[in-house]
This record gives structure tokens, sequence and C-alpha cells, in this order.
């Protein structure tokens, strides 16, 4: 159903002067997903109320509640054959349309709505994130018919049950990642799920443990994360305790995000998946001075994948004693410094790092070795990032001990990736389960792992990159002469065939 009213409401923005690709998409329809969601949301709590005895006071007022002005309802009596009554409930087709919507929109929702950000008690509340999703967002749909025609639709959507919700996180995960496969940034608005799972279930966070990403973009690791505490604390003996489930909701996850549609997409994101007040913060990271995080302002676990080839300008990497214009290696500084003793991260970089022999590059890895064990390197085949054209690797450290030896997997397939062949988790399948391996001090090795004593590499350049030893060196490139003179040599041979040939006509 859910796939079937996707397809219907694209059909309709594609018509709309104001739509078109799926950044478009995204924009247009998180607002209103968003409000339909939020109203089942308040039923649901109504109902809860109600079986407790106990009384609820809806976030929204009348006027403004979904069923007022998106989706108002008519009753009435049908008499049936048998002589019995059935009530029918059906959307009242005068409701408003046309420019009348638009203007409602547009002139009274929305500054409704962007008011709840100053009149919230806190930035921790579901009231706060409403005021600062309408504070960004704006009704980009022109025609107030198109806008009718949407509203109706969504309107058949209902977010009460838990496959519910979660096939709808499902195909409104689907349209962030096309924003990476049209052209967008891939890296920054959308991280493959299969590599998340996979990164999550390596790091393995525990309920209690708070999680970072300060590059949070569509906030996939902070969801990602969630469903993996979700899932493995329900399958515990006695599942998740009331506790727990508050933890979850207000003291786990965390995230910063510099762009206003990125941050946006994901608090919603994360709203849809089931966090009603995720703590993220529209912010610079890099803006923060690596000398002033504090002890209080550090996190047990960091999951992030920093933006590839960015730039910084030079005041900002005064924050920073490792100073580079590589966005990714400022950020690599900041988990580094911001993660708590013991605290354990999966971070997503390009592999060029593990290498580069810049100045900055090799005091960054010099650093990360002294100050963190690197005990696993992931190394990711050309296109698991679509429309990225960079190669990357994952890696896993953990804060507080020095590296002593560094276990790595290098992913090789038998198939080129790409938008219509991308990456699952049967891809990384094997790699989950050497890394257990390998990490226990068990055989964890494979013609695709090795692993790296790092008194054994340079201890000028800390040079850590991949070079896998199960797999037979090239044969080196010949000399020039020895071409020319092997050239020649076949020429000579060519020559007495031709005549040998010719004698024989």
């Amino acid at each position: 159903m859910f796939e079937q009213v996707f397809k219907n409401i694209d059909d309709i923005l594609h018509k709309d002067a104001g739509c078109g690709s799926e950044l478009d998409y995204v924009e247009q329809t998180s607002w209103i997903l968003f409000l339909k969601y939020l109203d089942d949301l308040e039923k649901d709590k109504e109902t809860a109320a109600l079986l407790s005895g106990k009384t609820y006071e809806k976030i929204i007022e009348p006027q403004f509640q979904w069923t007022t002005w998106a989706a108002p309802k008519l009753k009435r009596k049908r008499q049936n054959k048998d002589g019995g009554v059935t009530e029918l409930v059906e959307i009242d087709h005068n409701a408003m349309t046309g420019d009348d919507l638009v203007d409602f929109v547009n002139g009274e929702l929305f500054p409704y709505l962007k008011k709840f950000k100053t009149n919230a008690e806190s930035a921790n509340t579901i009231e706060y994130k409403i005021g600062e999703i309408f504070s960004e967002l704006k009704n980009r749909i022109q025609s107030g018919y198109n806008l009718r025609e949407v509203a109706n639709l969504i309107d058949e959507l209902r977010f009460r049950t838990h496959a519910e919700k979660h096939e709808m996180s499902h195909l409104y995960e689907g349209k962030i990642k096309n924003m990476g496969n049209a052209g967008r940034n891939g890296g920054e608005y959308y991280t493959p799920r299969p590599l998340i799972k996979t990164i999550v279930k390596v790091v393995a966070p525990k309920i209690g443990e708070t999680i970072y990403d300060g590059a949070v973009g569509s906030a996939g690791f902070l969801v990602e994360a969630f469903e993996y505490l979700t899932s493995t604390g329900s399958a515990t003996k006695n599942g998740l305790t009331t506790r727990d489930v508050e933890t979850l909701q207000k003291k786990t996850f965390y995230g910063k995000e510099k762009k206003s549609l990125a941050y946006i997409i994901g608090i919603m994101n994360m709203i849809l998946h089931g966090v009603e007040a995720p703590n993220i913060i529209h912010t610079n990271t890099l803006a923060e001075n690596l000398s002033d995080i504090q002890e209080k302002d550090r996190y047990n676990v960091i999951l992030a994948n920093p933006p590839f080839g960015g730039k910084e300008r030079a005041e900002v990497q005064q924050n920073f004693p490792i100073k580079t214009g590589e966005t990714a290696s400022l950020f690599l500084q900041h988990f580094i410094k911001i993660l708590k003793a013991g605290g354990k991260a999966g971070v997503v970089i390009k592999n060029t790092f593990l290498s580069n022999t810049d100045n900055a590059s090799v005091a960054l890895r010099k650093e990360l070795l002294n100050a963190c064990n690197l005990h696993t390197v992931l190394d990711l085949p050309g296109g698991t990032f679509t429309g990225a054209g960079v190669k990357t690797v994952v890696l896993f450290f953990e804060k507080g001990k020095k590296t002593q030896k560094t276990w790595y997997y290098q992913l090789n397939l038998d198939r080129n990736l790409g938008k219509t062949n991308p990456l699952n988790e049967k891809d990384l399948a094997e790699f989950v389960e050497l890394q257990k391996l390998g990490l226990s001090g068990a055989e964890g090795e494979s013609e695709n792992s090795w692993t790296v004593n790092i008194k054994d590499i340079d201890q000028t350049t800390f040079d850590l990159s991949v070079k896998n030893p199960n797999i037979p060196e090239e044969a080196p490139l010949r000399e020039p002469k020895e071409i020319l003179k092997n050239m020649a040599e076949l020429d000579k041979e060519s020559a007495e065939i031709l005549n040998s040939i010719k004698e024989l006509i």
C-alpha cells in the first residue's frame, strides 16, 4: 500500500512546477508525511492515556490538526439490506483546496508550527523538534489542487503498528538513497544500509552507552543503531524495560549537522523510525575548538561517515592541532578527541588517508595509532558509494590503548558494484565472522584478511596502506628497451613465417 501511494504522489509532484527531482520529492513530502505521522502518534498516546484512566492533551490545536485541514471527514449512516445500519466515514470533498489551501498552509499552518521552537520547555522535546522542522522547511508545492491530492493520498497511510512504521521508514530511506544516486553527494546523504548495519554489528553498542555522529546527514547511522539496540534488547529474556525505552528515546543518540536540509531530513528520519525527540543539533561540528571539549562532552560510541573531499577555511583549521584543509581529516581529529576513554568507533574515510605522505596525514596516523587501538581496517571496493567516485576504508578503533597490531580485511567481490548492483549484507558476512575470530585471538585469517604488527611498519611515515600479502604481486612493468627488443624479435619471426608461406605458394 505504501509503495503505491508513494508512486501516485510521485506522479502528482512531477506535474507541479515547484517539484521534480528526488531532492524536491523528499523536501516536499517530508513535512506533510510528518504531520500525518504526528496525528497517528497523538491518537496512539490518546488511546494509551484512556486505557490508564488519564487524559491526553494534544500537541496541535484543533484548527491545525490533520483531521481539520488535511483530511476532514464526514459521517453518514447507510441502511443495509438486512435492516442494520452502517456508519461510514468519508473524506469531505468540500475541504479546502486550490489557493485557499496554499494560503492556509503558507500563511497560517507553517507560522503556527514554527512557534513551537520558542514555546517548547526544552530542546529535548518533540515540540521543539516540530518548531525546528517548520523553521527550516517551506511548502514548495505551488498548486493547491496538487497539494489537496497529495494530502488525500497520504491520509490513506497508517502509522499505528510497528510493521506499518517499518514499511514507511524503509520507503523513506529509499528516497533519501536516490538523492545520492541522482547526482547529489551520496557520501553526504546516504551511506549504503548494508555497510551501516555491518559497522554497527562490529562496534556492537549497548543500551546505556551514548552514540554520536558529528556528520549526521540523514541520520542513517543513528537510525540503524536504534534498530540494533531495540532488536538486541528485545531479544533478552525480559525484553526492553521502561527505563531502557526512556534511555533510547532521550539519552542515547546525538548528532550534529551543518547543512539545513540534511539536518531536517535527519531529524525527520529518526522521528519516523521511532525516536521522538532526537538530540541532533544544527551546527558546524568543525567550528568547535578541540581544546574546549571536556569529559562531559564525550561519547561512548562514534559511528560516522564524514564528507569526502571537502575543504575547510584557515580559520576553521585553527581549531585543530593538526592543520589541514581536508574535511575528513579534521573530523577524524574531532572523533578521537570527543570519544571517551574505552570508547569504540567505526568511521568511513577515503583509503588515501592510509598512505598520504603530506605532513598532516602522517601526523594524524601517528596520533590515531598512539591514542587509540586501531584494531580493524575494512577495505571496500570501488562503487560501494554510488556516484561518490572514491575508494574507502572503515576504521574500527577503541580509545585509550596504543595500537599493537591491526587486522585487515579486503572485500573482494566477483562483480562490479554500482547503482543496479549495490553492496548487500551477504557480501560482508565473511568479514563480520572473521573479524570476531581475529579479535578473540582465534584463527581469523583468509585469503582476504591478514594481520599487521605496527612495530613492523615504517615509523617515519606510519604508512597503513592496504597491501594484501595473500594475493600474488603482479609482474613488474618491463623497461622500454626490453619491450622494443621483444617487438623486434617478434617482427623477425613474423617475416620468416611470411617468407615460408610465399615459398609454398
